[in-house]
């Protein structure tokens, strides 16, 4: 899977215009250690994007299996820009930082990162760390799945509810004839007995 996995990497501009700026230097290096361990375990990287405005239509275009955002100082700001460019398609997010100030790691993992990694760019680290997180944003999203699930059946049922309830009354029927006959008109329709219930919900209050 890591031969065909496309990966998008967020990070600073790795141009150093102050040679002096050890900051700076040290930062550029790190995303050149990153990049070189993504291809040296033959991940397909196909982007190194900044962590700007524009980030959310560049993504949409490319259409990355993960992304990995390389940050240090300014790793909120740039979490921020990933979590808003993901918010309506999510995809797995993985954080590497030397910044040792993890305050915010809660926060990261509730907007969605997989994994936040602090002084992990070891290349022999970085497989097991995107299988992982890999993983366990299929997880979460089955998760979600899921829940939507039972949510979307919880209304249908109280529909469903709704509408028995309504037959009941201005026919005189009783539940399981109510049930029988929205049953009826479902099949007869080739409809999901929800879709007849909501109809006649929606036709009796037209008709008031």
């Amino acid at each position: 899977m890591k031969e065909t996995l496309r990966i998008v990497v967020v990070a600073p501009d790795l141009a150093v215009e102050d040679l002096d700026d050890e900051h700076a230097a040290l930062q550029a290096e790190r995303s050149r250690a990153l990049r070189i361990g993504l291809l040296e375990n033959h991940y397909n990287l196909i982007a190194t994007l900044p962590a700007d405005v524009f980030l959310s239509d560049r993504l949409a275009q490319l259409q990355p299996d993960l992304i990995i955002v390389d940050a240090e100082s300014e790793a909120r700001d740039a979490l921020e820009h990933v979590v808003m460019a993901t918010r309506n398609e999510r995809r797995p997010i993985v954080m590497f930082t030397n910044d040792e100030d993890t305050s915010h790691v809660k926060d990261a993992v509730a907007a969605g990162v997989s994994a936040y990694i602090v002084a992990g760019l070891a290349p022999q680290r970085i497989r097991p760390i995107l299988d992982v997180a890999m993983a366990r944003f299929q997880h979460e999203q089955a998760l979600r799945a899921e829940l939507a699930d039972a949510k979307s059946e919880l209304k249908d049922r109280k529909t469903i509810d709704r509408a028995k309830g309504l037959l009941m009354q201005r026919q005189g029927l009783t539940e399981q004839a109510a049930y029988d006959k929205l049953r009826k008109t479902a099949m007869d329709k080739g409809l999901k007995l929800a879709e007849v219930s909501q109809r006649m919900l929606d036709a009796a209050e037209l008709l008031g």
